[in-house]
């Protein structure tokens, strides 16, 4: 007879409104006690937020080695005048920290940062840390 709806009241499209509407109004004590602080704002608004900005890929010192070809380090291995330059910034790195244990050789490590840990380590091995913007 009347579609499951109920015989006395007719089935109206949407008497409470569609959505979320009447969230500040009529329907103000469900948003209250179910969404506490679903209105409003909070904090500091930031134009132009950079999200990539704070980034700092990193490379331990146990890698770093592998960053250059292994024909290259043999090479320097032999010729003990001269060092070899890492720069991590081409490999996509910014930062070397010093896990690991790197080989008594002599390299030129180019970076944006260094750890205390990795500049101790690299310059135990008779490297040099280079920083360059």
């Amino acid at each position: 007879i009347s579609n499951g709806r109920g015989r006395s009241g007719k089935h109206r499209k949407h008497p409470g409104g569609c959505g979320n509407s009447g969230g500040q109004h009529h329907h103000r004590i469900n948003f209250d006690k179910y969404h506490p602080g679903y209105f409003g704002k909070v904090g500091m608004r930031n134009f132009h937020l950079i999200k990539h900005g704070k980034v700092i890929p990193a490379v331990n010192i146990d890698k770093l080695w592998s960053l250059v070809s292994e024909q290259t380090r043999q090479y320097y291995k032999e010729k003990t005048d001269k060092a070899p330059v890492i720069d991590v910034m081409k490999a996509g790195y910014m930062k070397v920290t010093g896990k690991g244990v790197l080989p008594e050789q002599a390299v030129i490590v180019k970076a944006r940062y260094f750890t205390k840990e990795a500049e101790v380590k690299i310059k135990e091995a008779g490297g040099v840390c280079v920083l360059c913007a």
